[in-house]
């Protein structure tokens, strides 16, 4: 599944999934885009087919970031039917794996 872009207008709709992952990114961040090509190739993973891989602009969209209390960047929250289930600033893959290993 190919990631999806959203913005505080459409997020509560884009978290309604069974399983989600939040990529919370800025654009001036080097290791949030060091990690996108990263996070592009695990939403095509047949392994997390069943998760929607969701990307925000942290610092456009103050609600979304404000549900997962992103306190750095790059950061990361998996939530479930809209609810948060865990919430992580790291840009290394096998902490981000061990992420959606919880879903």
């Amino acid at each position: 599944m190919a990631v999806i872009k959203t913005e505080d207008s459409n997020f509560a709709n884009d978290l309604a999934h069974d399983k989600v992952v939040v990529k919370y990114h800025a654009d001036w961040c080097g290791s949030c885009k060091l990690f996108s090509p990263k996070f592009k190739r695990l939403s095509e993973d047949e392994r997390f087919k069943d998760i929607v891989f969701l990307d925000v602009n942290a610092e456009q969209n103050p609600e979304a970031r404000k549900l997962a209390g992103v306190d750095n960047l790059p950061f990361f929250a998996t939530f479930s039917h809209g609810k948060l289930v865990e919430a992580k600033s790291t840009s290394k893959e096998d902490v981000f794996l061990d992420m959606l290993s919880k879903l």
